[in-house]
């Protein structure tokens, strides 16, 4: 039986996908353009240390003059190994295509600086700007369902094995990066590397849905079994359900109630319509989440 379930929740998964694939893909390419583009033209020559593999990238090309794009391209592709042996092959292979155009994107806006001069632009100026494009880009990956990989891969092995947040884990790894970041370009560059931080996680979740972390789903659904096996087997969050009746028919009903991450609001919004078309759902931001796993 939970094989047939299983099997049933990874047909879904592909039916969204297929559905939206020329889509997803447009987004996908552009997102990792706006990024590659903020990373050339504001942070790389800037010095800005904002986190992830990009932000490592910088360091070593500072200490060792080493091409930041061949850096990423290496590094992804030992993420994306270290992602299959501990995530899986579900997990990893919404990193493949990411990881791999990144890198590639990087260098070929590398010489952006030739088109576009931006002169001798005050430092705050890149952060906020830098910040801006690619928090948008961020945004366009995750809510075409992939992402750049990176250091995802690590927060995500960090979450599952520690039993803790994404955030709590994105904090870990990113504050470090950045703090290493100080002893290379010092306090200065750190704060205008906070700046680009806080505007990228803005920009990221704006362009997902709203400025929350995380989206609470109220489901209404004749296929209420199917629902929870879907965020229970493949988003791999938990779902309660209430007992309810129908202020007008009087007829009992159940409602879902799940709360999930805001880039995984287009996996659990078109899985529900791919599940039950009539369903009827309400979606809130929930700003802080406590307990559980």
């Amino acid at each position: 039986m939970f094989f047939k379930k299983k099997e049933k929740t990874e047909n879904i998964v592909k039916e969204i996908y297929k559905k939206f694939r020329i889509r997803r893909y447009i987004q996908l390419l552009v997102g990792i353009f706006l990024i590659s583009i903020a990373f050339n033209l504001f942070l790389l020559p800037n010095n800005i240390v904002f986190g992830g593999v990009s932000g490592i990238s910088i360091i070593i090309k500072q200490i060792f003059g080493f091409n930041p794009s061949i850096f990423i391209f290496l590094s992804s592709l030992i993420l994306l190994v270290v992602s299959y042996i501990f995530l899986g092959k579900e997990t990893t292979s919404a990193s493949i295509v990411g990881s791999l155009l990144f890198p590639i994107f990087v260098e070929a806006t590398a010489g952006i600086n030739t088109i576009i001069s931006i002169g001798d632009a005050e430092l705050l100026l890149s952060a906020i700007f830098g910040g801006v494009l690619y928090g948008l880009g961020a945004g366009l990956v995750f809510k075409a369902g992939f992402t750049t990989g990176g250091t995802d891969i690590i927060n995500q092995i960090i979450s599952k094995y520690f039993h803790t947040s994404m955030g709590n884990a994105m904090l870990a790894s990113d504050g470090l990066i950045v703090l290493s970041g100080v002893f290379v370009f010092g306090v200065n560059k750190l704060m205008y590397a906070l700046i680009t931080i806080y505007i990228i996680g803005l920009l990221t979740d704006k362009v997902l849905l709203g400025i929350s972390d995380s989206k609470a789903f109220y489901i209404i659904t004749e296929y209420d079994d199917e629902v929870r096996d879907y965020v229970l087997n493949y988003l791999n969050h938990g779902v309660t359900i209430f007992d309810a009746r129908g202020g007008f028919t009087k007829e009992k009903q159940k409602v879902l109630l799940c709360v999930v991450p805001t880039k995984e609001y287009f996996k659990l919004k078109e899985g529900i319509h791919e599940i039950d078309k009539d369903a009827f759902f309400v979606v809130t931001d929930a700003y802080e989440v406590f307990g559980g796993e």
